[in-house]
């Protein structure tokens, strides 16, 4: 039922995204967009055998809660990080659209509901082993007569828009402001915040771009995507939001007050990922075997914001993240360690190479 409720919001955005008036219609189609996926996601979870409320509660979980689970639960895990960020880009401009107002450019448009056209169909096909074929008319795709290829050329020409609009003697400030909300709100999404951006701070914004700031260094999160363009048998035109190297999408450790779910990280990876296993057991007075046994305790390398395996030179090298130094070394108040070690100890061929783990 979950699922049939989720292609019915999808089949109705889509038939939004296609009418021939503009009224409402990029607000509707990111509201439906927006609840088809959280009904997919809620969806997957059950499907998957995982649960959408906590005991005891009556409602179910939230968008984030069902992004954050089909995440990092792996009972249920069905997405990856770059994923994730589609489905959060199109939350971010719905709620947007729906508490105040957006103006997204058609050509964004086009690219945000093609890419999450295109993310519904491989996570139908991945969880349900089912084609949206099946559950859509042929004739019923999003359609655009200037479809684009490159989403840095749509950005430049949406901010080349805004620099028009805000020159000397123009009364078109606040059509400015609307279509810099758009680019604010994704580029706040990306970074890990979720807010909507005030009249001032666009206004700051206008005034960086008129001492001449260009968009990447007004909004580098946004300049750190690309996307993939192929052609596909089942929706025509198959567009993926991807990440640019060195720029890795990491999960906003729960909790955070204001955050998203996840975030594009403009860091180094070994930056972030800054400690061996010996470094993190001397950081909390244990040795490496019974550091490797708290960490398996924890299922800190199952965690994202924890754990990584980076490869430099055809070397790989197992890290971990001041995260999990937190979680360790917050774990030590109420863990009893002689119990973790018993059911957690390497075996002696692990133990021999325990030292290893963050070489």
């Amino acid at each position: 039922m979950l699922l049939e409720r989720s292609t019915d919001s999808l089949v109705l955005a889509i038939e939004k995204f296609n009418c021939p008036w503009d009224r409402g219609r990029q607000e509707i189609t990111l509201l439906l967009l927006d609840r088809a996926f959280e009904l997919l996601l809620k969806a997957a979870i059950v499907h998957k055998g995982g649960r959408i409320r906590e005991p005891g509660n009556a409602e179910t979980f939230g968008h984030d809660k069902c992004v954050r689970v089909c995440l990092s639960d792996k009972k249920v895990q069905c997405l990856v990080p770059e994923q994730a960020v589609t489905i959060q880009i199109i939350n971010s401009l719905r709620d947007a659209a729906q508490h105040y107002m957006v103006q997204v450019s058609e050509q964004q448009l086009y690219l945000y509901a093609q890419a999450g056209l295109t993310l519904y169909a491989d996570l139908l096909r991945s969880v349900f082993n089912a084609s949206l074929a099946d559950h859509l008319p042929d004739r019923v795709l999003p359609a655009s007569t200037r479809p684009p290829r490159d989403l840095h050329a749509v950005v430049k020409a949406e901010f080349d828009d805004v620099k028009s609009l805000v020159a000397p003697r123009s009364r078109k400030h606040l059509e400015a402001r609307a279509k810099l909300r758009a680019l604010a709100v994704i580029e706040a999404s990306l970074t890990g915040i979720r807010s909507q951006p005030g009249e001032s701070e666009l206004e700051k914004v206008v005034s960086r771009i008129k001492s001449g700031d260009s968009w990447q260094k007004l909004f580098p999160s946004v300049a750190s995507l690309g996307l993939a363009t192929e052609v596909s048998n089942t929706i025509g035109v198959a567009i993926r939001l991807t990440k640019k190297e060195g720029q890795p999408v990491v999960l906003v450790p729960e909790g955070t007050p204001g955050a998203t779910t996840v975030a594009v990280k403009r860091v180094n990876e070994t930056d972030y990922y800054s400690l061996g296993l010996n470094d993190l057991a001397k950081k909390i007075g244990l040795n490496p075997s019974r550091t490797l046994a708290l960490v398996r305790h924890l299922g800190l390398q199952a965690r994202d914001d924890s754990f990584k395996v980076i490869t430099i030179g055809g070397v790989t090298f197992k890290r971990y993240s001041r995260v999990a130094l937190e979680l360790a070394k917050e774990s030590l108040k109420t863990v009893d360690m002689d119990k973790v070690w018993e059911l957690n100890r390497p075996s002696n061929r692990r133990r021999s190479s325990a030292g290893k783990e963050g070489s």
